[in-house]
């Protein structure tokens, strides 16, 4: 031994998350499993625990220091089984010596667990503390020995008294855990700043941020104490859904009109004051006039007007939960003056309270006292009433929290509803060219001309291939025959430009003609039936109008065209996955709709602050856009707020319910008077949500808090919850039912079908389109929170998703890897009952086939039903764990986050680059494998392996004699009683078809 130090190596096993449940009972009783230079020392057993906490010390021997870092540590863990002996396998760790840090430095690491076979199917973390330790006593041994017996039975005696006493034990076992965290805490305190995890090997935690504090303390036991660092582990609570009870409509004991139409919201009550005009008013030399309402420490100003006769008609809405004042005043000054020329005053106890859908309150005519309380001259027109945010009036109203925007930003608060242009696809098919002229003389008898066509609408631009040599066709007569698509909005403001070009030299194209067609001209067809096809003449000289754009020459160079706008697509601005609309473009296509969707936002919880005001701290000016169909919606900003509320509701007609609803939240950054101007960032995301109709069940309203989660470099966070709900109602529920059976998209799609990538590329053009006439609004949906709807950046690739998507094939694969496990365990008589059980079967179902499929459809239909009770009772939410969001590496978030092209470093490319390679390799294999069996197959028949191929066409011969004169049942019966017959009957080696299927010869041999 060369240990003079006799430093000894602890393994802290913290804690462990997410353990799969192999219990039999959905759940596991977790114990760890520790070895290191033949040691082995186990932790004890968590009861019906898949987050089990042990807190304990590991401690081994260390015979040479210096050989530590070639040394590694295992770490397995297990579920111990009800019979005691017996033991599953739940995931294992492999650390490696050199990561196992010195006294008084060490960190908890986070590690994901390790399959130990392919086949394995586990899950979960585990949290460690590795380090070398001079103060701690080790009690290695072996795992069989007497001393781990008698702490087995020990930890099973401990056990029952929990059991028996259940206070007195949960109280020790909180003493103990509390003694160890404040003995942990300490270190920090000696040593200054915790070491930093390596990021080559620790996987980060996720990070939270919700109402409370991300980084629970010590002493509240949701944490891991060591080196200073807090562990909070994003589990169901954090990121689930949570169901509400909101008071929807007013509640209960409070019906009234309102939640007739405003039934999925809560009554919000605000103080309206409408002012109108004013008259005969005494001011001397002209002048502007604006009038002041005031109520209590809130104040309105209306827009200026003449002073001769002045008129605003402006709407103030106070809060009611915000009126502090008993009175409200209105004043009408003159222009930058601080005395007024008159004030009305009302008695909020006096003011009427008026419900829709009654007609308006009608203004009334008050006159203005003066300075001293005396009637004066002037007159204004005035309404002041009670109602809720279903008023007529609420959307354009001014509102009370609102007073610090600047005026150039009101009309971004406000609510809104938008709608997308109408999109349509234009095909442009580029045929022949004839009498093309070249530019350059005598430059097409030194060289063939590189002849290529240009089309371009509005700022889409595509190119034809170069002209190939057609027989019997001169070199100034090129024939194409190519189709183009593009996205035009209406109303059609754009032409189609078609110009022919020759390539003279490397990035050199010399225009010989082109033809500009005006959008409005085009034919539109809703059918899979062709245009016709027409002749245009390309001009040669141009100017700045088209109409003056001819010139007279003896003969004109043409070009065959056909052009047209196909209404029978639906032209997709969004992911097919996530589509809200499939409708054709043509209106003379649709169908009646089906239902009707309704959606109350409530409002927002526990926002994250987005952006630091002037004297006010950190703050979020919060509003919501809700996306579905052609209908945006946007909600109005809530100013400086992390508990927004809204109460606004809309309605969308359904004509498909396998369709999405998508929801954004985001924090307005245009309030400011400079980013009114049009300078400033962008608006910041905070979450999204996205509800899927079908999982919705007819006339029920759903109620429920979703997280708004967002990932970050740093990892995902909960930015908050939105309020929603939620009631889809269905008039006829056998047309929804037929439209399941419907094609998903229009006949278009099927008839003259388009490709992967066209598609993809139409969809960025009309992401682009719609984001482009959007912004163009009053107020303006910038394009960044368009985008942000239609997910326009989903198709970058990153590591992330492919883990996720490869981890959802693995379970879709799962049910069929399980039957097949199933099946051999029969096979191998584990169960000798339920083989003989499956054998009496199969030899019913052989001798009566007729059985196999209604048996079969009569399991799936019982199975439906019986699962009936266990159906999902909410909608789905965006899942972290699904997206494999939890635990990513850093390095992987950052090459998610990175721009296109990279702006990183060439030395972290060349690495992701490796990186890839790697995974590519793997996949590469796997391929291989898969046309490997597949080219055995096919040489089966082709004579490449003359014997193999005699050997098998000789006993096809035998056999297809074999099978005439035997009955086909019985064949089958015989050959499942052999593959079902015990094992003592069968040998370990591989059967003779099968290696004759091996040795058969492959490509392979071929490659390079």
């Amino acid at each position: 031994m060369n240990n003079p130090t006799k430093e000894k190596l602890v393994v802290e096993v913290i804690a462990a998350h997410n353990l799969m449940p192999k219990d039999g009972e959905g759940s596991s009783s977790p114990f760890a499993e520790v070895e290191f230079e033949n040691q082995r020392l186990r932790t004890q057993v968590k009861c019906k625990d898949l987050n089990p906490v042990w807190n304990e010390k590991l401690v081994f021997h260390v015979n040479d220091v210096a050989n530590l870092p070639y040394r590694t540590v295992e770490v397995n863990i297990f579920n111990e089984r009800k019979s005691g002996n017996s033991r599953n396998f739940l995931g294992k760790l492999r650390v490696s010596g050199s990561s196992i840090a010195k006294e008084g430095e060490e960190i908890v690491q986070l590690y994901t667990l390790d399959k130990r076979s392919l086949f394995s199917h586990i899950r979960g973390e585990i949290s460690l503390k590795l380090y070398l330790s001079t103060k701690e006593e080790a009690k290695a041994g072996n795992i069989n020995d007497s001393s781990s017996v008698s702490s087995t039975t020990f930890i099973k005696q401990k056990q029952k008294k929990m059991h028996q006493a259940p206070t007195s034990t949960a109280m020790s076992l909180q003493q103990q855990q509390q003694q160890q965290l404040a003995q942990e805490n300490k270190q920090p305190q000696q040593q200054g700043n915790p070491a930093e995890p390596n990021g080559g090997e620790i996987k980060p935690v996720v990070i939270t941020t919700g109402p409370g504090s991300a980084i629970p303390s010590a002493g509240s036991g949701a944490g891991f104490g060591g080196g200073g660092l807090g562990f909070h582990y994003g589990g169901s609570n954090e990121f689930s859904l949570k169901e509400t009870s909101p008071h929807l409509g007013g509640g209960s004991s409070n019906r009234d009109k309102t939640s007739s139409t405003y039934d999925l919201v809560e009554q919000m009550q605000y103080l309206y004051i409408r002012v109108v005009k004013a008259r005969e008013l005494s001011i001397f030399g002209g002048g502007e006039v604006m009038a002041e309402v005031k109520l209590g420490n809130y104040r309105g100003i209306t827009k200026r007007g003449s002073s001769n006769n002045p008129e605003w008609d402006q709407v103030f809405a106070f809060s009611k939960e915000c009126i502090q004042s008993s009175m409200v005043e209105i004043f009408v000054k003159e222009k930058e003056k601080d005395d007024f020329l008159g004030r009305i005053w009302f008695d909020l106890s006096e003011v009427p309270k008026r419900v829709p859908p009654d007609s308006q309150l009608a203004p009334q005519w008050y006159r203005m006292e003066d300075k001293k309380g005396e009637k004066s001259k002037g007159e204004v027109m005035v309404s002041v009433w009670f109602g809720t945010q279903a008023d007529e009036a609420f959307p354009e109203a001014w509102h009370s929290k609102a007073a610090n925007v600047h005026f150039d930003g009101l009309c971004s608060i406000k609510s809104k509803v938008y709608l997308s242009p109408k999109l349509w696809y234009l095909r442009a098919t580029i045929i022949e060219a004839q009498d093309l002229v070249p530019g350059e003389k005598g430059s097409a008898m030194v060289r063939f001309p590189e002849l290529s066509a240009k089309i371009q609408v509005g700022n889409q631009v595509l190119r034809t291939r170069v002209a190939q040599a057609v027989p019997n066709r001169g070199l100034s007569n090129p024939f194409w025959n190519e189709d183009m698509i593009f996205v035009v909005p209406e109303p059609f403001e754009d032409f189609l430009m078609v110009s022919i070009e020759d390539r003279v030299g490397p990035g050199r194209d010399e225009l010989l003609g082109r033809v500009l067609i005006p959008v409005t001209a085009i034919e539109r067809r809703t059918d899979d039936k062709p245009v016709v096809s027409k002749w245009f003449t390309l001009a040669t000289h141009y100017s700045n109008n088209f109409a003056e754009s001819k010139m007279v020459t003896r003969f004109g160079s043409r070009i065959h065209l056909r052009v047209s706008l196909d209404g029978g697509y639906h032209v997709l601005d969004e992911s097919t996955i996530y589509s809200s609309d499939v409708r054709p473009t043509a209106k003379q296509l649709w169908k009646p709709h089906i239902g009707v969707l309704e959606m109350g936002i409530l409002g927002a919880s526990g926002l994250m602050p987005m952006k630091i005001k002037e004297g006010k701290g950190s703050s979020t000016d919060a509003y919501c856009v809700a996306k579905y169909g052609q209908k945006w919606v946007r909600t109005r900003t809530v100013i400086d707020s992390l508990m927004p509320k809204w109460n606004e509701q809309y309605t969308w007609e359904v004509f498909d319910p396998c369709t999405v609803i998508t929801i954004g939240v985001f924090d307005n950054c245009h309030l400011d008077k400079n980013v009114a101007m049009g300078v400033g960032p962008r608006d910041s995301r905070i979450g999204k949500v996205r509800i899927r109709l079908s999982t919705l069940e007819s006339d029920r309203v759903y109620t429920h808090a979703y997280p708004l989660l967002m990932l970050h470099t740093s990892g995902v966070k909960k930015m908050g919850e939105l309020h929603l709900a939620v009631r889809f109602s269905c008039a006829n529920m056998a047309n929804v039912l037929h439209m399941y059976m419907a094609p998903l998209l229009p006949k278009m799609h099927y008839a003259q079908p388009l490709s992967v990538s066209q598609l993809e590329t139409l969809r960025y053009q009309a992401t682009s389109v719609v984001a482009a006439r959007l912004s163009r609004s009053e107020p303006p949906l910038g394009r960044e929170v368009v985008e942000y709807m239609l997910d326009h950046d989903s198709h970058m690739w990153c590591m992330r998703r492919s883990k996720a998507n490869f981890f959802r094939l693995v379970t879709v694969l799962s049910g069929l890897i399980a039957m097949g496990r199933w099946v051999d365990s029969l096979r191998n008589w584990q169960r000798p009952v339920y083989s003989v059980m499956f054998l009496v079967f199969f030899l019913v179902f052989v001798s009566l086939p007729e059985l196999i499929l209604p048996t079969a459809l009569l399991c799936m239909s019982v199975l439906g039903l019986w699962r009936f009770r266990s159906r999902p009772r909410h909608p789905p939410h965006m899942d972290t764990r699904l997206s494999h969001a939890e635990n990513v590496y850093p390095d992987e978030l950052d090459e998610e986050f990175d721009s296109f092209p990279t702006s990183r470093s060439g030395e972290i490319v060349r690495m992701r680059y490796d990186r890839l390679r790697s995974v590519a390799g793997r996949i590469q294999t796997v391929v291989g494998d898969m046309a490997t069996q597949g080219e055995r197959f096919e040489a089966l028949l082709s004579w490449r392996d003359p014997r193999a191929t005699f050997l098998f066409v000789v006993l096809c011969l035998i056999a297809a004699v074999a099978f005439y004169a035997v009955p086909f049942k019985v064949v089958v019966g015989l050959w499942g009683v052999y593959a079902l017959r015990p094992p003592r009957f069968r040998s370990k080696l591989p059967s003779p078809v099968l290696s004759f299927f091996r040795r058969l010869p492959t490509k392979a041999d071929s490659l390079l």
